[in-house]
């Protein structure tokens, strides 16, 4: 008898949904730290006499890390499996937020946001593959879109922050930030959980090997078609427009807009609020109308106009950021799966890495860019036309997105496209007609 085989079961509905309630948990918490340096921005620069380009160097240190563990790491998570590599990388996450939060000083500041960025980004590989595990053949993409809900939902708890905790940002940049590692400390007690239901789970569940981790393959750099790499640069163009914005907007709201932090915090939030709620709906529209070129192109166009509205017309902050807003719900829900159409399928995790990967070079560049144009320019409360030559910078890279966009549309309705106009109202109407012949 203490050699019959045990059998198991599939996981339960509970046992599933605990796994990704605590896999959520730690994600909210790993959103919440790497937004927390715009939040006290200004504070940064006063109380410690920070530049915009050494902010800007904070987000690029993530990055750049970021970049790193593409070309050199992705086989960590295999090796080790979720439950060890996860530990792991949440532990580094949860050790950055302190050494920033506990740092005055720029280099020990960089290195947390570097370390944050090593531990940060195999992390949400390794929770990706977790949740793959306990829900592949059931409720898997549900499952992955509440996950990034939860995650997003650490970005609007941080840009609301000022107003949760005004006594906290109103004596300098410390206390937010050791609020922000506290916060950081649920990556690693959700992780810590999931190893505990995981390894019980294991012993009486059939769990699934999850998916392969997508892995950077640099021979194929040259094998993708014209339509990827028309997405592609919009990707770089798009996401370089929107992260390293957010990384000023607090500090250019209120020293340009004259509007309180927890007004500039609450403004920003829309954002990711907005994707929160717009993004699932937008990829239910597309999925049955199509026009995945077509509406990439729309939220290109609304994005062009945004940043110079900002910079020099008196229209309300509202109209600006709500067309913002509307684009990063509208253009994300609709580039991640359209690559899916074009490439390959045994080349599609090298894409999105290879996708991945140039993205983050372009957000490695431009905080750091932008942080010198508004030094050199002079921008400040004093001085808040100082900010115009970096909203030309990313109103130029609205305008190129555009054109990617455009081309990826000509290339998409040409007899050599991938199908990205069609949906599935296409293909019932062409059932119809072949039914009716």
């Amino acid at each position: 008898m203490k050699n019959q085989a045990i059998i198991k079961t599939e996981p339960s509905t509970l046992s599933r949904w605990m796994v990704l309630l605590f896999l959520s948990i730690a994600m909210f918490g790993n959103y919440y730290v790497f937004d927390s340096i715009a939040l006290v921005a200004d504070q940064l620069k006063s109380g410690l006499g920070f530049s915009d380009f050494d902010i800007g160097q904070l987000y690029s240190a993530y990055s750049l890390a970021a970049i790193i563990v593409l070309v050199f790491g992705g086989v960590l998570v295999d090796k080790w499996g979720t439950k060890k590599s996860a530990i792991v990388f949440a532990a580094i996450c949860t050790i950055s937020g302190f050494l920033v939060a506990f740092s005055s000083n720029l280099y020990l500041m960089l290195a947390g946001r570097f370390l944050l960025g090593i531990g940060s980004e195999p992390l949400i590989v390794a929770i990706t593959v977790a949740i793959a595990k306990w829900f592949k053949a059931k409720e898997l993409s549900f499952a992955m879109g509440i996950n990034l809900l939860v995650a997003r939902s650490g970005t609007v708890a941080v840009d609301n922050s000022p107003t949760v905790f005004p006594g906290l940002y109103s004596g300098g940049y410390s206390g937010p930030l050791f609020l922000a590692a506290v916060i950081g400390i649920l990556s690693f007690i959700g992780i810590l959980i999931y190893y505990i239901l995981e390894s019980s789970g294991e012993k009486k569940f059939k769990l699934s090997g999850g998916s392969a981790v997508d892995k950077l393959n640099l021979k194929d750099f040259f094998k993708y078609n014209k339509s990827f790499w028309y997405i592609t640069l919009l990707c770089v163009t798009f996401y370089s427009g929107i992260f390293p914005f957010r990384s000023f907007a607090v500090k250019f709201f209120m020293e340009s807009h004259n509007i309180s932090r927890e007004s500039a915090g609450w403004m920003i939030s829309m954002l990711p609020l907005s994707a929160m709620i717009a993004t699932p709906l937008i990829g239910l529209l597309v999925d049955f109308i199509g026009k995945r070129a077509t509406l990439m192109m729309i939220g290109s166009i609304l994005l062009m106009p945004v940043y110079l509205l900002m910079a020099y017309s008196g229209v309300t902050l509202y109209v600006p950021v709500i067309m913002m807003g509307v684009a990063f719900s509208l253009i994300p829900a609709v580039m991640w799966p359209a690559v899916a159409y074009i490439v390959k399928e045994n080349r599609l995790g090298s894409g999105y890495a290879l996708m991945t990967l140039i993205q983050q070079i372009g957000m490695m560049i431009f905080p750091v860019l932008i942080g010198a144009t508004n030094d050199y320019a002079g921008a400040s409360a004093a001085h808040p036309q100082g900010y115009n030559p970096g909203m030309w910078i990313f109103s130029i890279l609205g305008f190129l997105g555009f054109i990617f966009a455009f081309l990826l549309r000509k290339a998409e309705t040409g007899p050599k496209g991938h199908g990205l106009e069609e949906g599935m109202k296409h293909k019932q109407d062409q059932t119809s007609v072949q039914t009716a012949d």
